[in-house]
């Protein structure tokens, strides 16, 4: 299966096996002036070997892995539903944490459904910063490619948060939404362990993820039913 990206509005890169066909599409210098756009580099790629965890395919393969749950699942009512009706309240919250602009670099490890990532590098973008985002789904980077803004950058990385292709303290602040409840434990620490790494000293990290409830709160039923 072939997908397309356009690179006027970020790069794709990856650390696993994959084959990439090129299709660059050459303006003169006449055309680049009279358009208000960037020339566009299409470029469509095989991912091979690409390895995905086995939890994910094990227990997340209907809401992450297969291209129909991303049609299903990106929806901004049911992914506040999801999470209770605090969708909003969370996404501002974490947008406050990291202010109207937001200067240097900023990782967001793995992709979340509902429109955070495109407002956050709309933020990054008013300084001429670039968001950085990965995940291990190539399908996740494609969905969240098509959510971004025409214009606004973002570089898009096929990685595993667990364990970073980027050097020590190379970003100002790491955001991890909602990654680590999916997580196994071992992961989860290996996953701090890089968040950690890659932070500039005096940077900021910002978690946001599920908490567990008061032993009379009735979420314990949906728990108990779907998650248990």
């Amino acid at each position: 299966r072939f997908s397309t990206y356009s690179l006027t509005s970020g790069v794709i890169e990856t650390s696993v096996p994959f084959k990439l066909y090129l299709i660059v599409t050459l303006y003169n210098k006449e055309e680049i002036k009279k358009s208000p756009q960037r020339p566009q580099v299409i470029v469509y790629a095989s991912i091979l070997n690409c390895v995905i965890p086995d939890y994910l395919e094990k227990y997340y393969w209907w809401a992450y892995v297969r291209p129909w749950a991303v049609r299903i699942f990106e929806r901004q009512w049911l992914i506040n539903l999801i999470l209770f009706g605090n969708y909003a309240k969370l996404r501002d919250i974490a947008l406050e944490e990291f202010g109207e602009n937001i200067p240097g670099r900023t990782l967001q490890m793995s992709c979340c459904y509902g429109n955070l990532t495109p407002r956050l590098a709309e933020r990054a973008a008013k300084n001429g910063s670039v968001l950085d985002v990965i995940d291990i789904l190539p399908i996740q980077l494609e969905n969240l490619r098509r959510k971004i803004p025409q214009g606004i950058p973002a570089n898009l990385r096929v990685m595993d948060a667990s364990a970073l292709n980027f050097p020590d303290a190379n970003f100002d602040r790491v955001l991890v939404f909602f990654l680590f409840h999916e997580e196994p434990q071992d992961y989860r620490e290996r996953t701090m362990s890089e968040a950690l790494r890659v932070l500039k000293p005096g940077g900021k990290i910002i978690v946001m993820d599920y908490g567990r409830p008061i032993s009379w709160h009735p979420v314990w039923i949906f728990i108990r039913l779907f998650l248990a």
